[in-house]
């Protein structure tokens, strides 16, 4: 079991809350160092080398924004520094491979590749570092000028290596004065076992289904094609959501209140809506750093368009140095300049039925790029989706193989789920403190499920780890 592993998060969990519990709330600086070497030891844990390139990336930062508070001269050079600096560590550890590997294929040259290992979840404490140093060069946030504290923030470890991406003034004053409530730590709770169900008992069900089809050596049928790509549809957003559910959850119950990732994405009547639903601290990062100081939608149609485009490109940039990413994101921005150039609105009054089967079709056919190992197998996967001649008896029999009572049972659950019927459905009709307690007791009977389910199941790490 390693650190990547949902369980090892939360076993490892108890043990910080303990110790964390045992000193003095009033004794805030203690509590903050715990978390803090806490959060190294986890990290450090799997990946010791990056724990210390961390440590540096947080010092880099550290000193460009006490450098930038300062003025003149020193907010000139150590501004963009900060932010390159950052980028940098970013690019050689997640790109250099990529770059070396197509400038030996468009070349014809034999340039070694250094094969450099990534360090798990340096896309997101990245993308914390130079948030906060651009908001200290904005004034959106005060310069933090104890290290330690700067470190807490960047390193905490439920969210460290696969987010919520959380601005520093988020938690700013929760770094100086934070509750610690008993209802808090019991929302805090509830919130991370049903993450955790999220992934054991939803995502990783799936995945055995998307895996089987996407590792098989021959082309899919179009009915086992499609079944995997809409297993793998859900399996992403159950595993990814279930994680920032772990990731609020434990941060609620130390005090710390996240930003919120995921609003029913598959609930979205357009790719435009869908993209306000999904992974929204990464869309909101993308949005203040690069969109709008781009011009955003402010300089007419053809500039937003090509704002919009620059911004998917680097969100597909972001997940991977892969083709697949860059298509992926050269899909999703293709979509939404059809839905501006084509008016598509984007909470439709008419044929919502029709606006919301458009942007479930085209998320599932958008994801299977993002899946495939290469461009070459998304492709050959599209073919099998709408070659309607493989729609034989065999090929039905095939996929019904794979579609045993639990993974129908879980794709039924999934559905229900993925959009808001259940949450409406509380808020309407169990407002009573009976309801609360039937709730915690709902919770205890999925962390039930979920270790029944650690003991009979494989490993499987949250996807977004490798980012």
């Amino acid at each position: 079991m390693t650190f990547s592993s949902p369980i090892f998060l939360f076993c490892f969990f108890p043990i910080v809350f303990l110790g964390y519990t045992i000193i003095p709330n009033r004794f805030l600086r203690v509590r903050n160092a715990f978390l803090m070497l806490a959060s190294l030891l986890f990290y450090g844990f799997g990946e010791p080398f990056a724990m210390l390139l961390m440590l540096l990336v947080v010092f880099w930062s550290y000193i460009s924004a006490i450098l930038i508070a300062r003025g003149g001269i020193y907010r000139k050079i150590a501004y963009p520094l900060g932010i390159i600096g950052n980028l940098s560590v970013l690019g050689i550890y997640k790109y250099t491979d990529f770059i070396v590997e197509n400038l030996n294929t468009l070349l014809r040259t034999q340039i070694p590749q250094p094969t450099l290992a990534l360090p798990i979840g340096i896309s997101f404490f990245i993308f914390q570092a130079i948030s906060y140093v651009i908001d200290t060069a904005r004034k959106d946030t005060s310069v933090q000028r104890n290290y330690f504290d700067l470190l807490l923030y960047i390193s905490f470890f439920p969210q460290l290596v696969a987010g919520p991406i959380v601005r520093y003034q988020t938690i700013a004053d929760a770094l100086k004065k934070r509750d610690y409530t008993l209802s808090k730590i019991a929302d805090g709770f509830q919130r991370m076992i049903l993450g955790l169900s999220k992934k054991l008992l939803i995502a990783d069900t799936l995945a055995l289904v998307a895996d089987t089809v996407f590792y098989a050596p021959d082309a899919p049928s179009l009915p086992t094609a499609w079944l995997a790509a809409i297993c793998y549809t859900f399996q992403i957003y159950f595993d990814f959501s279930g994680y920032s559910d772990m990731a609020i959850g434990m941060g609620r119950i130390f005090g710390f209140d996240f930003p919120e990732n995921f609003n029913y994405p598959y609930a979205a009547h357009s790719i435009t809506e869908f993209w306000k639903r999904w992974h929204i601290t990464l869309t909101t990062w993308f949005r203040e750093y690069l969109y709008i100081p781009l011009g955003g939608n402010r300089n007419g149609k053809f500039r937003t368009i090509c704002n919009k485009w620059i911004v998917f490109l680097c969100t597909g940039i972001w997940h991977g140095a892969n083709w697949t990413f860059i298509l992926w994101g050269a899909i999703n921005g293709l979509l939404m300049t059809l839905e501006q150039l084509l008016h598509v609105p984007k909470n439709p009054k008419k044929c919502k039925p029709l606006f919301h089967i458009y942007t479930v079709l085209a998320v599932v056919l958008a994801f299977v790029m993002f899946r495939a190992d290469s461009a070459a197998q998304a492709f050959q996967f599209y073919a099998a989706m709408f070659r309607f001649s493989s729609l034989t008896p065999a090929a039905i029999s095939e996929c019904t193989q794979l579609l045993s009572p639990l993974v129908c049972i879980t794709l039924l659950a999934a559905c229900i789920c993925s959009v808001p019927l259940l949450r409406k459905f509380t808020e309407k009709y169990c407002t009573a403190p009976r309801c609360h307690a039937i709730a915690r007791i709902g919770t205890i009977l999925l962390l039930v499920l979920c270790l029944l389910n650690v003991a009979a199941s494989n490993y499987h790490p949250f996807i977004y780890f490798k980012f």
